[in-house]
């Protein structure tokens, strides 16, 4: 079994923020794979299906950003989900808009969700799934920028074509194909 987890921030005002693209992803999984409807439970939303004939948990953490890994090791811990069997999507500043990569561990690159996975997790050893949505320039402008939503030329040229690309081809991931993937969704966002 695989525990998908999309970090965001719950609540309508923050639907529509940059910080929040691992939601987004994860409601296109859910969306694009028949997933059961979200419910409540482990501090957040969670639904249940199967993506290549894996068996998959997606998790959408309700504690705030800062506070995800408490979430994720609940859920991780009741069935009893090992860390390499899991995989988290985030945003990254330190990646291009419309770019995406995978790495298992690593630094959390002063990502306050993967500082708190990294606390609440036995290791780091986990999938990460890092979307890029670019940096505001200079680090004083990166708290707004996060928590700002994307602009409407956003959405249009590479949000939704990113989104689509990713749950297209996540069974990759799942079958340790992490390079395939990747190539997959830069085929797929060519000219983004």
């Amino acid at each position: 079994m695989w525990l998908i987890v999309g970090l965001g921030n719950h609540g309508q005002k923050y639907e529509k923020h940059r910080h929040n693209i691992g939601f987004m992803a994860a409601d296109a999984l859910a969306y694009d794979y028949s997933f059961s409807p979200w419910k409540k439970k482990f501090q957040g939303q969670y639904a249940e299906g199967r993506i290549d004939g894996q068996k998959v948990l997606l998790l959408k953490p309700e504690t705030y950003m800062n506070e995800s890994g408490r979430s994720v090791q609940e859920a991780a811990k009741f069935y009893k989900i090992k860390p390499e069997n899991i995989c988290v999507i985030h945003d990254e500043l330190d990646l291009e808009p419309a770019r995406l990569r995978v790495k298992k561990g690593g630094g959390t690159g002063g990502h306050n969700g993967l500082k708190s996975l990294d606390r609440c997790l036995p290791n780091k050893d986990y999938w990460r799934v890092r979307m890029g949505i670019g940096h505001p320039g200079h680090k004083d402008r990166v708290h707004g920028y996060v928590l700002s939503d994307f602009a409407k030329v956003e959405r249009e040229k590479w949000l939704e074509r990113i989104l689509e690309a990713q749950s297209d081809h996540f069974g990759l991931i799942l079958n340790g194909e992490h390079e395939k993937f990747m190539s997959n969704v830069a085929l797929d966002m060519r000219g983004a």
